[in-house]
């Protein structure tokens, strides 16, 4: 049975690893420190032999006994609302964390995935972002601490690739949604969907008409499992290209949930990128992915959850 370490483990995509690595056979260990991760979105899987849990800050020295075949590093914050509020935490998860378990995966002879992002393209010059662009970036802006951080990840497990030939992927995630998200990390979907749910206006940030791409979780999950049993060391970017303008998006999430919200407009925060939208013939060419599931059905399931997810914690009020 092969193992495999997950960091970011009780976190929206690292709970959903968890999930894909144990239906495909592997003994899963799981570690997160807790800081944005939630146990409930992995309790389901404490019964189940095949699985542990740690709860570790891999930042400091990351220790797992036994042998390990693969590592993927997909602890992070990952909205602007935590790396905003914990700065530090995301600079470190990326350099000390990433450094952390490329030494264990070099020690541990295991292959090594970081979750890289979309981010790391900045405000793009270049449209769609394709991976052969080195990005926009401001290192000292209030986003620099999030997009520098996994520029770094990027350098140093090629580094370690190159240096000591260790095999390595990474993966360039652009914007990516489904079960499990936090109504409250800030980003355009989740707020969107909690705030038409708990009846309050949409709001949106600049005129709306910067675009996004959003690719549903499971498509995601399978583009990350393909990418890790590949041959390929370089980045590849995983999304869904179907381009989507903030403001009409606003209204796509209004007409899903029935309601009669506004949507009132807000300055754009610094740095905001205005596109974002992956080119994905690396991804089709190289591990023959692209994504399934249609915007609509993946949003309505999203929209399920979310509504559960109130429901419940009106009961529990």
């Amino acid at each position: 049975m092969k193992r495999i370490l997950i960091t970011g483990a009780a976190g929206f995509l690292g709970s959903h690893l968890c999930d894909r690595f144990i239906k495909e056979g592997y003994e899963v260990i799981g570690m997160d420190n807790l800081l944005t991760g939630r146990l409930s979105n992995i309790e389901h899987l404490f019964p189940l032999k095949d699985f542990t849990f740690y709860h570790h800050d891999v930042t400091t020295f990351v220790h797992v006994p036994g042998s390990l075949d693969y590592i993927l590093h997909f602890a992070s914050p990952a909205s602007p609302i935590d790396y905003l509020k914990m700065p530090i935490q995301t600079m470190k998860v990326g350099s000390l964390g990433t450094h952390n378990l490329l030494g264990l995966a070099r020690v541990k002879k295991a292959r090594f995935m970081i979750a890289s992002t979309s981010e790391v393209y900045g405000d793009p010059t270049v449209h769609p972002q394709t991976e052969e662009y080195w990005g926009n970036v401001n290192p000292i802006g209030p986003r620099g601490v999030y997009d520098e951080a996994k520029r770094f990840q990027e350098a140093m497990t090629m580094a370690y690739h190159n240096f000591h030939g260790l095999e390595t992927r990474i993966i360039r995630i652009f914007n990516t949604y489904g079960p499990r998200m936090r109504m409250n990390d800030g980003r355009a979907l989740p707020t969107f969907l909690r705030q038409a749910l708990e009846g309050e206006d949409i709001t949106v940030f600049g005129d709306g008409s910067q675009t996004r791409s959003f690719c549903y979780v499971d498509d995601l999950v399978e583009g990350i499992y393909r990418l890790l049993l590949s041959d390929y060391h370089l980045p590849v970017n995983i999304g869904n290209p179907d381009e989507i303008s903030i403001k009409d998006f606003a209204e796509e999430i209004i007409a899903l949930t029935n309601t009669d919200q506004k949507i009132i407009y807000k300055p754009l925060p610094k740095d905001d990128p205005m596109q974002r939208k992956p080119d994905i013939t690396k991804a089709r060419e190289i591990l023959g992915w692209e994504p399934k599931v249609d915007r609509k059905d993946g949003l309505k399931i999203t929209y399920d959850y979310f509504k559960k997810e109130i429901e419940e914690k009106m009961k529990e009020a």
